[in-house]
């Protein structure tokens, strides 16, 4: 087994080998609410703020986290639900929200709690059905009905664990190099626990962070994605951190215990597409299984009736962020096929 030592030379030999970096350590620190969410354009999202009273309750929370959101062109009849991926926040959909609230449709964005600008109470379970309750009190709260649900890595093991358990709320399911197919033993899952740690997390120094992130994430990596390195860098000095390094622990705890989303596909009745880079490094786990991506996301496609495979050649596991193009194409054509959302009827007209 690859112990947290061994896991982090390597991450620094990766960041090596692709030669020289700038580095950010020198400037001003960050805290998370300083983070700016903005369009590409650069116009700021419009941030909005939910209190998750009926999630709390029903995890016997002490104090009620709220999470924050963005959501974009109200007025669309279809909304699109993103739900980004470990140690993430929802700028990583920078690519998508703008583009497809262009194409119509209703778009909200969500910091699941842990992350980004939401609290991150230590008191949250951090398992999939936990954050897939807060992702459904956000829905019902907007008075969304039959969201598509769009999720990356993590999000996308919380948008199946929600479809899984209430399958006939979801129109559609947007899997994006999703988590959850994988097959984890107790070994395994006990390996999670003894490498991954606030400590590890905290003290990984920069080369470390332009190896995870660059390397692991990415196959055509590009100057303008430099704000994923230069934030994650600026925020470590943050108040803040500590607690979103311990969500970032626990998380990966709940992402490890998936045997119930592995063994319930076949309840999902909402139509699917799976959607993932070919050359993604983080599915399979390189330290545990390694392997093609491909096989872990044909095991979710034999599960999901009717669903669709497709990958995207010289892509990552940020795929959304890798080939944006590629990847909003794909989605996009994918969404054109859904049957049209119902619509209230429309009142007789006054004599």
């Amino acid at each position: 087994m690859t112990t947290p030592r061994a896991a982090t030379a390597l991450l620094l030999f990766a960041a090596l080998a692709s030669g020289c970096v700038r580095s950010y350590r020198a400037e001003p620190p960050l805290t998370f609410q300083d983070f700016p969410y903005t369009s590409l354009q650069g116009p700021a999202w419009p941030l909005k703020r939910l209190a998750l009273s009926k999630t709390a309750q029903a995890h016997q929370l002490a104090t009620v986290p709220e999470v924050a959101y963005v959501e974009l062109n109200p007025e669309g009849q279809r909304t699109l639900v993103f739900i980004h991926g470990l140690g993430s926040y929802l700028k990583f959909w920078r690519y998508q929200l703008d583009t497809f609230a262009a194409q119509g449709y209703r778009v909200i964005a969500v910091d699941l709690p842990g992350y980004g600008k939401s609290d991150k109470p230590a008191t949250f379970p951090y398992t999939m059905e936990a954050m897939a309750d807060a992702v459904r009190e956000l829905v019902l709260a907007l008075g969304v009905d039959r969201p598509v649900l769009v999720g990356h890595s993590m999000g996308g093991q919380t948008a199946l664990s929600y479809a899984i358990r209430y399958p006939e709320e979801p129109a559609a399911l947007v899997l994006t190099s999703p988590a959850g197919f994988e097959k984890f033993t107790w070994k395994e899952k006990a390996w999670f626990k003894r490498v991954f740690s606030t400590v590890l997390i905290k003290s990984s120094p920069e080369y470390g962070i332009w190896g995870s992130v660059r390397q692991s994430n990415f196959s055509r990596w590009r100057p303008e994605l430099e704000w994923l390195i230069e934030e994650r860098v600026r925020v470590v000095s943050s108040p803040e951190f500590d607690a979103y390094a311990y969500a970032n622990v626990r998380t990966v705890h709940g992402l490890s215990q998936n045997d119930f989303v592995r063994d319930s596909l076949g309840h999902i009745q909402a139509p699917t597409i799976i959607v993932f880079g070919e050359d993604d490094r983080l599915i399979p786990n390189p330290f545990l299984h390694g392997g093609r991506a491909r096989e872990i996301m044909e095991y979710g496609h034999a599960g999901i009736r009717g669903s669709q495979l497709v990958g995207l050649e010289r892509c990552g596991h940020s795929v959304q962020l890798d080939c944006p193009e590629e990847y909003n194409a794909a989605v996009s054509a994918f969404l054109a096929k859904l049957p049209a959302p119902a619509t209230e009827p429309a009142p007789a007209p006054v004599p």
